[in-house]
C-alpha cells in the first residue's frame, strides 16, 4: 500500500468512527466488556502519567482520570473527541493524533492504556514502535485486540456468496506474540477467549457492527452496498449457525495483553 493510500484510509477510519460517536456507547457491549476486563492488570500507583490510545467517546479514559495523576485521551476522530470532551472529566488532556504519529515527547508516559482499538492500525508494527517511544522504561502497555476467528460466522457466510472482502482480516496469536515479544518489549501475560454476542437478527448485527465503526474494509474490492439479492443469500447460510432458541451468534475472539518496555 502506498503512502498517500495508508493516509486516505486513516483518514477514513476518523470518519467512520466519528459518525459512530453518538450511538458509540449505546452499541458498545463488547467493548465495556473488554475494557472492564483489563482492570485488574492496572498498576495501583496514582502519580502516573497515562495515556489511553484511541479513547473514543472518553467512557474509559474518565475511569482512568479518577485514578491517575495525569490523564491524555487520543483518538484519530474530531467527532469522537468532541464528544468526550463534553461528557467527561475536565482534567483529562485530549489530543487529536494518528497513533502512527504521537505528538508526545519521547519517555513521557508511564502507563498505555488501550481497549479494542490497535487491529484497526494499519501498519501495526509503526503504531508499536511509536508506542514504545513514548513509553518510559519499565512502563506498561495494557490493551485488548481482536484476533482471526472474529466474526467467523459472518466471513463463513459471505465466503459462500462472492470472494470480496466483507470483514476484515485479523492478527494471529502467533503474530501478535512476535509484535510484542522484541528487544524492546515483552508481552508479559496474555489471554485468549471468545466473547460470544446474540443478535435477533443479521440486520442486528450489521447496525451493532456500523454503530462501532467497525464497518471499514480497506481491502474491499465493491465499495458500493451489497446487492439485496447478495445480502439475502448470505444470511441465508447465517442460519446455518443459529442457536435453537433462534438467536444469531457472533463470535469475538478477544485477545488481552500486559506488555513491558524494556530497559536497554
Amino acid at each position: 500500500m502506498q503512502k498517500e493510500e495508508i493516509w486516505q484510509t486513516r483518514e477514513n477510519i476518523a470518519k467512520t468512527f466519528g459518525l459512530a460517536s453518538q450511538s458509540y456507547d449505546v452499541s458498545a457491549r463488547l467493548q465495556r466488556f473488554s475494557g472492564k476486563h483489563l482492570m485488574p492488570w492496572l498498576p495501583k500507583k496514582s502519580d502516573l502519567t497515562v495515556l489511553d490510545l484511541g479513547s473514543g467517546t472518553g467512557f474509559f479514559t474518565d475511569l482512568l482520570a479518577s485514578n491517575y495523576q495525569q490523564v491524555i485521551g487520543l483518538d484519530i476522530s474530531t467527532n469522537m473527541l468532541r464528544f468526550a470532551k463534553s461528557k467527561r472529566n475536565e482534567n483529562i488532556l485530549w489530543i487529536e493524533a494518528d497513533a502512527h504519529k504521537i505528538p508526545l515527547a519521547d519517555e513521557s508516559v508511564d502507563l498505555i492504556y488501550s481497549n479494542l482499538v490497535i487491529q484497526w492500525f494499519d501498519p501495526l508494527n509503526v503504531a508499536i514502535n511509536e508506542i514504545l517511544r513514548v513509553l518510559k522504561p519499565g512502563g506498561l502497555i495494557i490493551f485488548t485486540t481482536l484476533i482471526d476467528g472474529t466474526l467467523h460466522e459472518l466471513k463463513s457466510s459471505w465466503k459462500q456468496v462472492d470472494n470480496d472482502q466483507h470483514v476484515i482480516d485479523f492478527k494471529t496469536v502467533d503474530e501478535m506474540n512476535a509484535l510484542f515479544n522484541t528487544g524492546q518489549s515483552k508481552l508479559l501475560e496474555q489471554k485468549c477467549q471468545d466473547i460470544i454476542l446474540e443478535y435477533q437478527n443479521v440486520i442486528h448485527l450489521a447496525r451493532e457492527l456500523k454503530g462501532l465503526g467497525a464497518n471499514h474494509l480497506p481491502n474491499k474490492k465493491n465499495r458500493g452496498l451489497s446487492g439485496k439479492d447478495k445480502w439475502f443469500k448470505m444470511t441465508e447460510f447465517y442460519q446455518d449457525f443459529l442457536e435453537p432458541s433462534g438467536i444469531y451468534p457472533a463470535t469475538y475472539r478477544l485477545f488481552s495483553g500486559l506488555v513491558v518496555k524494556l530497559n536497554n
